[in-house]
C-alpha cells in the first residue's frame, strides 16, 4: 500500500485515479511515499526516508527544495502544458485590456447615476484605445504557452515574431506557418508593438526587461508577463510607464511596486486558475506518480533525467546515483554477485545526477537495496516487484 500526502486541495478528478486497493490518501500522512502539492511552501520540510516523489500540480516548482530532493533521491515532477490553454486565454485577455481602456472605462461607468446614456456619449472618448489588427506581436519563449499565443495572434490579424533558442520540434510543428521565428531576442525587443514573455527564469533571462532593453523598444510598446516575475526589472518598468515609453504593462505577478505603477494592470496570479486547468494538472501529476511508484518510470522531472522503459520482467531495480563514471558497472556487478541476470538496463543522466533502471530475472534478497545503497556515489535504491 502506497501512502500519498496532499499538501493542498487537489481536485477529485486527479485523486480518484489512485486505486484505493493500492493507495492511501491523506493530508496528514507523516511518512508518505509521495506528495502531491500545488502552491504550499515545502522548503522547511523534512524528507522522510520512505519519500520517493513529489509531484507539483502546475509548472512552477519554486516552492519545492529541488536540490535537497535530488540529494535524497526524491524525484520532483511538474506538469508542463497542463495549464497552457488557461494561461493562453488570459494572455488574449491581456492583449485586449492593454489595447482598449476597458478597466478604467468600466470603473467610470459604475460612477454614473443620472442621464447615463448622455454621460456615456460625452465621456467615452476618454477611454479610446487602439486595435491589434496589423500590429506586431513579439513572443519570447515559444513553448507550450508561447506557441499557442502566437497562433492566436495570427488569427487576430497580427504580425507575429517569436524567439526561443530551445524550441522543440513538436512545438515548431504546432505553429501556423505565418509565425516568423527570429534568432536574437533583440529583434523581438526592437520590432514589436506588443511583447509577451513566456520564458523560464535563468541567469540569462532574469530581468531581461530592463532599462537598457526598454530603451531599444518602440515608443508606446505594451508588455505582458505571464511567466515569472523576475523576468522584469520593476524599477525600470515603473520609470518606463511613467514616461510613456511603455504604454501598458500587464502582469500576473502583483507586488508592492507593481501595484503603484502607472498604467500597469496587475492580475492576481490567475493564469492557471480555471477548473479545467486544475483538473488537468492534478490528473497529470497523479499519473506521473503512479507510473513512477509502480514502474520506476520518470517523465517531466525537474531534478532527475526523464527515463521510461517498458517492463520486461517482474522485478525492477531503480538506482539514483551521482553522474560519475564506473557507477553502472558497480550496479551490474552487485546484481551479478547474486547470480541474477540483468534482462534490460537503461541509464540517463542530468547534470550531477543519473538514474538507472534494471529489469532482472530472479528474486532480490531483502537486504540488497541497503547493501547497494552503501556503495560510493549511490544515492538511493527502489526495488519494484
Amino acid at each position: 500500500m502506497f501512502k500519498i500526502k496532499t499538501q493542498n486541495k487537489i481536485t477529485r478528478q486527479g485523486l480518484d485515479i489512485f486505486d484505493p486497493k493500492n493507495y492511501q490518501i491523506s493530508d496528514g500522512e507523516t511518512n508518505p511515499d509521495a506528495i502531491v502539492v500545488r502552491s504550499a511552501i515545502m522548503h522547511g520540510i523534512e524528507l522522510n526516508p520512505e519519500l520517493k516523489a513529489i509531484a507539483r500540480a502546475g509548472a512552477g516548482v519554486n516552492n519545492i527544495p529541488i536540490d535537497k530532493c535530488a540529494e535524497a533521491g526524491v524525484v520532483v515532477f511538474n506538469t508542463p502544458g497542463a495549464n497552457a490553454n488557461a494561461v493562453k486565454e488570459l494572455v488574449v485577455a491581456a492583449l485586449i485590456l492593454a489595447s482598449r481602456d476597458v478597466i478604467n472605462g468600466v470603473n467610470w461607468a459604475q460612477t454614473l447615476a443620472e442621464n447615463v446614456a448622455k454621460e456615456v456619449e460625452a465621456g467615452k472618448s476618454n477611454f479610446a484605445g487602439v486595435e491589434v489588427l496589423g500590429k506586431t506581436l513579439g513572443i519570447v519563449g515559444m513553448g507550450a504557452i508561447g506557441g499557442p499565443v502566437a497562433n492566436v495572434g495570427i488569427a487576430l490579424g497580427m504580425n507575429v515574431i517569436g524567439q526561443d533558442p530551445y524550441m522543440t520540434v513538436e512545438n515548431a510543428l504546432s505553429l501556423t506557418r505565418a509565425v516568423k521565428m527570429v534568432k536574437e531576442r533583440n529583434e523581438i525587443i526592437e520590432k514589436s508593438d506588443y511583447i509577451s514573455l513566456h520564458a523560464p527564469v535563468t541567469a540569462e533571462t532574469k530581468n531581461m526587461i530592463n532599462a537598457e532593453t526598454i530603451a531599444k523598444m518602440k515608443d508606446g510598446v505594451r508588455i505582458f508577463n505571464f511567466s515569472r516575475a523576475d523576468l522584469v526589472d520593476d524599477d525600470a518598468m515603473a520609470a518606463a510607464l511613467e514616461s510613456g515609453k511603455v504604454a501598458k504593462y500587464v502582469t500576473d505577478f502583483p507586488n508592492e511596486k507593481v501595484l503603484k505603477m502607472k498604467n500597469a494592470i496587475a492580475i492576481p496570479h490567475l493564469g492557471a486558475s480555471t477548473e479545467e486547468s486544475e483538473d488537468n494538472c492534478a490528473v497529470m501529476a497523479v499519473n506521473q506518480i503512479i507510473d513512477y511508484l509502480e514502474n520506476g518510470n520518470i517523465k517531466n522531472s525537474v531534478n532527475y533525467p526523464d527515463l521510461v522503459m517498458d517492463r520486461t520482467t517482474d522485478t525492477r531495480i531503480c538506482v539514483f546515483h551521482k553522474n560519475v563514471s564506473g557507477t553502472i558497472s558497480k550496479i551490474s556487478s552487485s546484481v551479478s554477485e547474486l547470480g541474477i541476470n540483468i534482462e534490460n538496463l537503461t541509464n540517463r543522466s542530468r547534470g550531477d545526477y543519473a538514474y538507472t533502471i534494471c529489469d532482472i530475472n530472479g528474486k532480490i534478497p531483502d537486504n540488497f537495496a541497503e547493501k547497494l545503497a552503501s556503495v560510493k556515489d549511490i544515492i538511493k535504491i527502489n526495488v519494484i516487484n
